[in-house]
């Protein structure tokens, strides 16, 4: 017991030095993982006196790789929880943080080599693709012209993807027109659907795959004056889409899938606090998206946060 004891009280007396490399936030997604970075800092220096967070967010990938050497240089960082900008311009930057000892938990966007992470936390982004293209099949009783926009080119990307193709690949007669990258940007995601609504002539449905893409798909779908258009689907449960699902004041918003940016909140404190008991997290931890619906919205409604 006096063995445990004094191994106890020396991995509390060195409180680990925790960097948090995020992006900016750019849309409403991203301004959840920066207030739920900031916050995860706030409470944990707050429990665990001696404790250093340091947040640093990035406007782009190369930004984002300078201020992981920084973190290491300049804050002497031992432990690094790091959402990754893009999957591959981050993978040999996160790698090289790694090999000076530093323990490294990797956020929802994926690095191409998992050896270059300790841990890997996310958001179920398997169910992410697959809950929406089986809604969509439902809604549309297996047969029907879908268009698809895609976030930015990241491992999560390729498996929302993924999944949403093999339930299509089920259902014949549900065509998937095309999918390109709207970089979960309001504004690239308007110009992409603008590009679809010019295309294609008849659309039964848009998988959007994020809330603030869906915003720009609707617009689009507005300023065209399209009536083909049965469903909008975006993802991630933004509090104006919720809403939007509690009212029904959008038949067109009739389903979504939940994707909350407070991972990142369960991600730094998880590790911090396993670090403080000189302790690693298992290889994965994944969080569960489930639909959501009129019937359930309430549960994924929550005000306050900016997302």
């Amino acid at each position: 017991m006096a063995v445990v004891g004094s191994g106890g009280a020396a991995a509390q007396q060195k409180a680990p030095n925790v960097g948090v490399a995020i992006p900016a936030a750019t849309h409403a997604f991203t301004a959840g993982i920066v207030f739920w970075a900031n916050q995860a800092k706030k409470d944990l220096e707050k429990a665990h006196p001696g404790m250093k967070v340091t947040v640093k967010t990035a406007a782009n990938a190369s930004e984002q790789a300078n201020q992981l050497q920084d973190l290491v240089t300049a804050n002497k960082i031992d432990t690094l929880v790091v959402f990754p900008f893009e999957s591959a311009a981050l993978t040999q930057p996160v790698a090289r943080v790694k090999q000076k000892g530093v323990y490294v938990t990797v956020v929802d966007r994926g690095l191409t080599d998992p050896s270059a992470q300790d841990a890997y936390v996310s958001g179920d982004n398997t169910a992410f693709g697959r809950i929406p293209a089986e809604y969509l099949v439902k809604a549309l009783n297996g047969k029907g012209n879908i268009v698809a926009l895609r976030g930015i080119p990241t491992t999560i990307d390729n498996e929302r993807m993924d999944a949403f193709n093999a339930v299509l690949k089920q259902h014949p007669d549900m065509k998937l027109l095309d999918a390109k990258h709207g970089n979960w940007n309001r504004d690239d995601a308007f110009k992409v659907m603008q590009d679809y609504l010019t295309r294609f002539k008849e659309i039964d449905a848009v998988w959007a795959a994020d809330d603030d893409m869906a915003v720009g798909v609707l617009k689009a779908i507005e300023q065209a004056k399209r009536t083909d258009i049965k469903i909008v689907f975006g993802g991630a449960g933004m509090k104006e889409m919720v809403k939007t699902l509690m009212d029904g004041s959008n038949p067109l918003i009739q389903a979504n899938v939940s994707y909350s940016p407070k991972f990142i909140y369960d991600a730094i404190k998880l590790t911090a606090e396993a670090r403080l008991k000189g302790q690693k997290l298992p290889e994965k931890t994944i969080i569960p998206s489930v639909l959501i619906t009129k019937q359930n919205a309430k549960d994924f409604y929550f005000p306050d946060s900016p997302f």
